[in-house]
């Protein structure tokens, strides 16, 4: 899992990690397998709505020392579309296709959604003539 931060706590904790750092943004690697992480998301977890349990990332930013920055949306795209092609290329993903998995939406939508928005986001950069 990563978070992007504007500022981080001098100390992290051993499950956080540094990825990347440049003038105005921290990029956060976190071990969310580690025990002491699952521990710190169990003690702050609460009903976000009715009948759902989670963790506000605010809540966790606030006892890790980090100041949330959202990352561009361009580079969410990016990230989003490197996630749906590792899935379409998963064995798991594979075998349930193999099994009869059709789904009403499935992977090649996501991509296009996401290109769609993409195109969206370069038409509306380009200076207008």
């Amino acid at each position: 899992m990563k978070l992007y931060a504007k500022s981080i706590a001098q100390t992290l904790p051993d499950w956080a990690t540094v990825v990347t750092h440049s003038a105005d943004l921290f990029e956060i690697e976190i071990n969310d397998e580690h025990p002491n992480f699952q521990s710190l998301l169990e003690e702050l977890e609460t009903e976000i709505e009715p009948g759902i349990m989670g963790v506000k990332a605010e809540n966790l930013c606030s006892r890790l020392g980090i100041e949330m920055s959202s990352p561009y949306l361009q580079q969410l795209l990016e990230q989003a579309q490197t996630l749906i092609s590792l899935i379409a290329t998963h064995p798991d993903y594979k075998q349930l296709l193999d099994q009869g998995y059709q789904p009403d939406l499935n992977i090649a939508d996501a991509q296009t959604a996401l290109t769609y928005l993409q195109w969206e986001l370069e038409r509306n950069r380009e200076p207008s003539i």
